[in-house]
């Protein structure tokens, strides 16, 4: 496993401040972005569509955004507990597996079989981290 360091100066794609060196470069240890290289500004940015989930009191809204940062601004929550890589298909999914708990719309009570499935997803890492990485390997030509 390498040693993380703090990078020169902040990820130009995430604004993540520790790296690794491999060779003569750094790479980001939050998303994978080589320190220093600028996203192509000719080219279209990537579209990362996750499943969020935002809790409110004891309630946990599931759904679905291509910009989560615009979206969950317009959201009232209290805390983003976790990021799934997924698009619509998967939200409606997860809304199917926790229909006995759905209180109405996509807001459903945080049982301990959801707050299991979420956590789950939390120990994959920060739901933001997880994110800047998916948008570096979609820039990157990975999935």
């Amino acid at each position: 496993m390498s040693r993380h360091e703090v990078l020169p100066g902040p990820c130009q794609l995430c604004g993540g401040a520790s790296g690794s060196r491999v060779g003569a470069a750094w790479i980001c240890a939050a998303c994978g972005w080589r320190y220093g290289d600028v996203p192509d500004s000719d080219l279209p940015l990537p579209q990362i569509d996750v499943v969020y989930y935002l809790r409110f009191d004891r309630r946990v809204k599931i759904g679905t955004s291509r910009r989560p940062r615009q979206r969950l601004a317009s959201i009232r929550h209290e805390e983003l507990l976790a990021f799934e890589r997924g698009d619509r298909s998967l939200e409606q999914q997860r809304h199917r597996e926790y229909a006995s708990i759905r209180e109405g719309g996509e807001w459903f009570t945080l049982t301990d079989e959801l707050r299991t499935h979420i956590t789950a997803l939390r120990d994959a890492g920060d739901p933001w981290q997880l994110y800047a990485r998916w948008f570096s390997d979609a820039l990157r030509g990975e999935r």
